[in-house]
């Protein structure tokens, strides 16, 4: 009961989920033209490059809006597929698109993309970069949305959550206590709080300046980290940075899980990685989940009465916030009591990501092999 009095009030408001803006506040006219370049790294992303592509040649943006795809060692046509799409927009010359090299030691494919990218535009001094996935969808007006943002709050990085997949069964289940669950960890409010240490982001949508990504020593700096926004965003912040993350109610991901497999492996893939690989953090974040989630409903069997009480009662305000996360993902209020249930999925994926770094096969992406344990 203490647990849950104290994520309602005591943890940000995390819960109160809100899309942030994505239009900016003053008329596109009146923006500053800043200059973008939008990076994006891509491997085996030729079913929806070209969408994403597309969605950010044609913002209503009143500056200059560049976008360098970096093909990572694709093997299905992304590269093609890119071109094809920025020729149907009309907008071909706005678009690169270069070949990552091999991938050296220490670096894991994603952040060598990038910095294969930002070689590209080292000389020609853009106002920020705009680091997002080939697989996000961007609303008309989301790039002057974020650089107004910046702008107004002096921000060295500006970055959405975007909104995920949630039409399949597994997606439905699954994904919006994802975001409950990331937003618990990383409430916006404090991580826009100079005050308080608390630094996140997300790296499908992240607006940077080149002066903060310089000041952290480049991309480089996180040559290794598999959560390279959040690390992206510690980085910054830890040298007195200012960031803000919000949760994008327009922008998407076209990103689809068909099954609840898929979305498992999703959170194996990194999730020990969250912990540092900590056998000790890895006890503790289980047992914590344990008492938050499933001793409520496991109190109901008690047979004592007010035991029984204080269980429902903790029950109630971990479904009522609950919530906000089902409204704004369009699900019935019916799911807010299966939140103990879906904690036991993303309990048993955690899990299932620690055995698999200690068996040393680590997690998999795109054919290649995640934090995998040294010997």
């Amino acid at each position: 009961m203490a647990i849950w009095i104290y994520l309602l009030f005591g943890r940000g408001g995390f819960w109160r989920v809100r899309a942030a803006d994505e239009s900016p506040s003053a008329k596109l006219e009146d923006l500053p033209a800043r200059r973008v370049v939008a990076v994006i790294p891509a491997r085996n992303e030729a079913a929806v490059v070209g969408q994403a592509i597309a969605s950010l040649l044609e913002q209503e943006f009143p500056g200059q809006l560049e976008v360098i795809l970096v093909d990572d060692h694709s093997s299905d046509g992304t590269a093609e597929a890119a071109r094809e799409a920025a020729a149907r927009a009309g907008a071909g010359d706005r678009l690169n698109v270069i070949a990552a090299g091999p991938l050296p030691e220490g670096w894991t494919g994603k952040l060598w993309a990038i910095a294969e990218g930002l070689k590209l535009e080292s000389q020609r001094n853009p106002d920020y970069f705009l680091f997002t996935d080939a697989d996000i969808l961007h609303a008309p007006q989301n790039v002057a949305g974020l650089v107004a943002r910046a702008e107004a709050g002096n921000l060295d990085v500006a970055s959405l959550m975007v909104k995920l997949e949630c039409q399949t069964l597994a997606e439905r289940a699954m994904i919006p206590a994802f975001l409950f669950f990331f937003l618990k960890l990383y409430p916006p409010a404090w991580i826009a709080n100079p005050v308080r240490r608390t630094a996140g982001a997300a790296g499908g949508c992240m607006l940077i300046r080149p002066q903060a990504l310089e000041q952290i020593g480049g991309i480089g700096a996180i040559r290794g980290e598999l959560i390279e926004d959040c690390a992206l965003a510690r980085e910054v912040k830890r040298r007195g940075g200012r960031i803000w993350l919000g949760v994008a109610g327009k922008t998407h991901s076209l990103r689809r899980y068909e099954a609840f497999a898929e979305i498992w492996q999703m959170i194996a893939r990194t999730a020990f990685t969250q912990l540092r690989y900590s056998a000790p953090l890895l006890a503790g974040t289980l047992l914590g989940m344990a008492v938050t989630y499933l001793a409520p409903v496991l109190l109901l069997f008690s047979g004592d009465r007010v035991v029984f009480g204080l269980g429902l009662a903790s029950w109630l305000l971990m479904s009522l916030a609950y919530l906000p996360t089902l409204r704004f993902y369009g699900r019935s209020i019916a799911w807010g009591p299966a939140l103990p249930f879906v904690a036991c999925f993303y309990l048993g994926a955690t899990l299932d990501s620690a055995v698999r770094y200690w068996a040393g096969r680590g997690g998999e992406w795109k054919g290649r092999a995640q934090a995998v344990r040294r010997r």
